[in-house]
């Protein structure tokens, strides 16, 4: 009996190794033992930006169209850490009120900012304020601020005009001029022949110049004399 149970246990026990090196086998044979991002995700995740995305107009053209008012609106998200009118005071964050183109981490009198956002340097330029509305943690990984930030790129660009409406800042960036257009699209606007129907009318000059004359009658017809 002990020997019959000592069988069943060395086979058990030898099945068990088994199985365990064939899982190991197939982990290393299929990857799973070093997981990986999928080629293509299952959804969308806002707020991430795709390698080689078209990223959109940029920062100057949607600030040359954005609207204060929209970005009074999404500053309400903010209003529970921030105030913004003049000689507001500090709360959970600093006051606003003409923080555009002030020094970072310095431009509110008395307040105790961290220490990564004190010595980050530079001042608030529009492109250094869209990345940190875009997420602060992001810009300064030791800032106390917890908000997590602002994805849509319209929306930024609206809050910051909000801000310049609020203690103003340097002028705005212009936009990109837009390209001029191609030489075969002037000629097409203009009216031009292009090369193909120059040719086509080069043939039909050679076409006419073949044709024989007609005989043309004489001016003198019988009966004159």
């Amino acid at each position: 009996m002990t020997d019959r149970f000592n069988t069943i246990a060395g086979w058990t026990l030898f099945a068990g190794i088994v199985a365990l090196g064939l899982s190991i086998l197939s982990d290393m044979y299929f990857g799973a033992d070093k997981p990986h991002r999928p080629e293509t995700m299952g959804y969308a995740i806002e707020g991430v930006v795709e390698e080689g995305a078209d990223e959109g107009p940029s920062l100057a053209l949607l600030l040359a169209s954005g609207d204060p008012a929209k970005g009074e609106a999404s500053f309400a998200k903010c209003v529970s850490c921030h105030t913004i009118n003049q000689g507001g005071a500090n709360g959970i964050g600093p006051n606003l009120y003409g923080i555009m183109g002030q020094p970072i981490g310095k431009h509110a009198a008395g307040f105790a900012y961290s220490s990564d956002l004190a010595s980050f340097g530079g001042e608030w330029t529009y492109e250094v304020m869209d990345e940190w509305l875009r997420s602060p943690k992001g810009m300064v990984p030791g800032t106390k601020m917890s908000f997590a930030g602002l994805g849509n790129p319209e929306e930024r660009a609206n809050v910051i005009l909000y801000m310049v409406q609020n203690g103003g800042g340097p002028p705005l960036p212009e936009p990109p001029a837009e390209e001029p257009a191609a030489e075969g699209d002037e000629g097409a606007e203009t009216g031009a022949a292009g090369p193909a129907e120059e040719a086509g009318q080069a043939a039909a000059g050679a076409v006419a110049q073949e044709q024989p004359e007609e005989d043309t009658p004489s001016a003198t017809q019988p009966g004159d004399n």
